[in-house]
């Protein structure tokens, strides 16, 4: 516990770094661009990728900067291309996937097995629970019944998602080593 909580004052402390606040604004703009290449399947089924600058601002500044970047891409992604009602609770998807991001990567080598567990958690917890709960909520659908159709979607994406994460997340601490010669 004491781990994590050391986790999440390291991360607020970026949070006053304009450095900080600069990569992760063009990150959070990167992310409203790429949302804008959302592939709509049904009004409960998309195709997304714009976790990965998410991701990216999880794993260079922690928990609390991917939890706020999170939250602002939601909403910014709302009010660029809005898709349907706006609904807090995905912003609190939106939030608990930046915070995992950065539970699981901020300060840490980026491995297979990591990026993996992060974007298993990611797709069971936020994208198949959660979310399958607050569409259910918003448009009157059986819980059951979006599930099943999520869970095969995710299935599908779960390989291209993790493989697309790795590749970007190993190609960022690239660019870290080379520019700042630290890792993590």
């Amino acid at each position: 516990m004491k781990n994590v909580l050391h986790l999440f004052a390291q991360s607020t402390r970026e949070l006053h770094r304009i450095s900080t606040l600069s990569v992760a604004g063009i990150l959070l703009a990167v992310s409203v661009a790429i949302s804008t290449f959302t592939v709509v399947i049904s009004s409960t089924l998309q195709i997304r990728f714009d976790f990965l600058p998410l991701a990216a601002g999880g794993m260079l500044f922690g928990p609390v900067v991917g939890g706020v970047m999170g939250v602002a891409s939601d909403i910014l992604d709302y009010f660029v291309r809005p898709n349907g009602p706006f609904f807090p609770g995905f912003t609190c998807s939106a939030l608990l996937t930046g915070v995992l991001y950065g539970c699981f990567l901020y300060k840490k080598p980026v491995t297979w097995k990591r990026v993996v567990l992060v974007s298993a958690i990611s797709t069971v917890l936020v994208n198949l629970l959660l979310n399958s709960v607050w569409l259910s909520v918003m448009y009157h659908n059986a819980f059951l019944v979006l599930l099943t159709g999520r869970i095969i979607q995710n299935l599908i994406l779960f390989p291209i998602n993790t493989a697309l994460l790795l590749l970007v997340l190993r190609a960022i601490q690239e660019i870290r080593v080379r520019t700042t010669g630290t890792a993590a």
